[in-house]
């Protein structure tokens, strides 16, 4: 019922001692065909402030495609959450889908995030419903941090765990860049579920749909894997994102959650062979367990493997065949790195971090690997992070980059997942510029499936193949000149040669200024107001401005803001001409008062009303 497969970094190893090896393990539900499993799902949509405007638009649409998707036999609820947690579809079988779907549009932006209680009640909805036959899942989106309910990610990660147990798996998805991504993928770890990085609003439906697709896909859940190791072989590190736990006997027991329809499930492990002799060296017992489907229903596997590896002289081991699975394992080190890297360097240890990246860097090129276009991609992104960390300058993109790259390489094998997430470098904007081509080539930076394409324009090129091109200087939209390019050695993807500049026609205006800042030109003057709400401008965007809500505190109406990144309990200094309650208004500028502990509003107030 699953059929597994190993393969060693070498086809053949060399004898001798304290050899260090790496063997990728292969897991997959082999079955005929299977039905569709029906779905028991919980969507559970961050509404508060910071969702204001086109993210709560994008992803109350990403909401209505999944209710196009789904068949009448799903259950389906929806839970929206702001302070409050509100169930705006109860659960119910997707029957209906104009009333679902107009249920889903009435939704409106709120206050601060109480993340927990939200997605404990889709937690709730999926419990009323579950079925072990069906696929019993949450989908819990914020694109901002805890600050209502329970916030302590340690009892939030713990809980998913446990909610796991009794069969309701969470799958996270952080919107933009506001949200904590230790604690979705905290959270998402802990229940075996998936965790998706959604940076750009536009995704959101994407990525809606990747989900989908995967839950549909499930063909098996709660593989286990238990190592028995041979004497003398020790686990040295585990490449998967996995949890790795012990046995009464001692061994290493990995677990790895689901398995999909079409896809392998892959575990990369690091060994150490104390000794290898000439022949046949037996390395492991692999013994493995899941709940697969099988006659439409789920029953029980399990089943041993004998993990052996062949030996010869060190000679031999030179000149026998590389094997084609360098490529995966190399995926899964690259991904090892950047969490590796990525620890050290909040822990201080930056130098360590970056040598750490760059010792990887060398190793890929010394195996040529380079010569794939994936691998050069990854090459680049190494060495943009290590020179990122090495200046102490990864900030809040990098860090949340780096961390769901190395997520979803490390935990699924599909290519529209690996390497998605990428920003735009800083160096773009120090570029020089020049109007025309000339005897260059002109290239253009596109984003295809969450990833920084770029393409080349010119005639003479076959404009399908990808551009190996520096990170640190990609832009979505921005147009380049080069001196030329040259194929790869396989002829699959271009490399640049010579100098590269930005291109902009005269009188084009240059959308790369400067990088992501405020327009605005802030007076830092507390602000005045009207004489009611009614005579506020208004606006129907947030911007890079800040979210105030009025709410009532006892007998009083209070201003609190509601934007992430402040104190959700402070008083604000507010015109009170202009105060009522529900309201939401987009202000200017927020400042610290000289009390320490409450805040002024600055600037220019607007009245924001919510598209529809």
């Amino acid at each position: 019922m699953i059929k597994t497969s190993y393969e060693f970094d070498q086809s053949i190893l060399p004898a001798g001692s304290s050899l260090k090896t790496n063997i990728l393990l292969r897991f997959r539900a082999d079955i005929a065909k299977s039905p569709r499993r029906n779905l028991n799902l919980s969507l559970v949509i961050d509404r508060s402030g910071s969702m204001a405007g086109a993210p709560l638009h994008h992803a109350l649409k990403a909401a209505e495609s999944v209710v196009d998707q789904l068949e009448s036999d799903d259950i389906l609820s929806v839970v929206v959450y702001d302070d409050e947690v509100d169930s705006v579809v109860p659960p119910q079988a997707v029957t209906n889908k104009a009333a679902l779907k107009n249920s889903i549009r009435k939704v409106r932006a709120g206050g601060i995030t109480n993340l927990s209680g939200g997605w404990l009640k889709g937690c709730e909805h999926v419990k009323t419903q579950l079925d072990p036959q069906k696929i019993n899942r949450v989908l819990l989106l914020t694109d901002g941090h805890a600050n209502m309910g329970i916030q302590d990610p340690k009892i939030l990660t713990a809980t998913s765990a446990q909610k796991a147990e009794e069969g309701i798996i969470t799958t996270t998805l952080g919107f933009a860049q506001g949200f904590n991504e230790d604690l979705l993928i905290g959270m998402a770890r802990a229940a075996t579920g998936n965790f998706y990085f959604i940076q750009s609003i536009d995704e959101a439906t994407e990525v809606f749909s990747i989900e989908l697709d995967s839950l549909r896909a499930v063909v098996g859940q709660n593989l286990k894997v238990t190592l028995e190791l041979a004497d003398g072989v020790s686990l040295v590190d585990t490449l998967s994102l996995a949890k790795v736990s012990q046995n009464d006997a001692g061994q290493a027991v990995i677990t790895l959650g689901e398995l999909y329809e079409g896809e392998d499930k892959l575990l990369g492990l690091s060994l150490l062979i104390s000794s290898a002799q000439i022949g046949d060296l037996p390395v492991m017992k692999l013994h493995y367990s899941a709940d697969v489907v099988q006659d439409d229903v789920i029953q029980s596997v399990s089943g041993t493997v004998d993990v052996v590896a062949k030996v010869s002289t060190v000679e031999e081991a030179a000149f026998a065949a590389t094997s084609h699975i360098i490529l995966e394992l190399s995926r899964l080190t690259i991904a090892k790195a950047k969490e590796t890297s990525l620890n050290l360097a909040e822990h201080g240890k930056h130098q360590e971090a970056e040598q750490t990246l760059r010792a990887l860097v060398k190793d890929l090129r010394d195996k040529g690997l380079n010569e794939n276009f994936e691998i050069a991609e990854e090459i680049d992104q190494l060495e943009y992070f290590a020179g990122r960390i090495a200046q102490k300058a990864l900030g809040n993109a990098g860090r949340k980059e780096m961390r769901d790259q190395t997520y979803q390489t490390m935990t699924r094998n599909r290519s529209d997942l690996v390497g998605r997430g990428v920003t735009t470098g800083d160096e773009v904007y120090a570029m020089s510029i020049v109007n025309e081509v000339g005897s260059g080539v002109e290239l253009y930076c596109v984003r295809e499936g969450g990833k920084l394409r770029v393409k080349v324009v010119s005639k003479g090129y076959d404009s399908t193949k990808n551009i190996q091109f520096p990170r640190a200087i990609r832009a979505e939209g921005a147009r380049y000149v080069v001196e030329g390019l040259e194929l790869s050695s396989d002829a699959t993807f271009y490399r640049v040669r010579g100098n590269i500049t930005r291109f902009a026609q005269p009188g084009e205006t240059d959308i790369f200024v400067a990088p992501r800042q405020s327009n605005r030109a802030n007076t830092g003057k507390a602000s005045k107001g009207p004489a009611s709400a009614a005579d506020l401008p208004t606006s129907d965007s947030v911007g890079d401005s800040i979210l105030v809500q009025c709410v009532k505190d006892g007998s009083k109406l209070r201003a609190r803001v509601v934007s992430d990144g402040y104190e959700p309990d402070w008083n604000m200094r507010f015109p009170r001409s202009v105060r009522e309650e529900g309201m939401l208004y987009v202000v200017d500028e927020v400042k610290t008062a000289p009390d320490g502990k409450s805040y002024i509003a600055c600037g220019e107030i607007k009245r924001f009303v919510q598209p529809t």
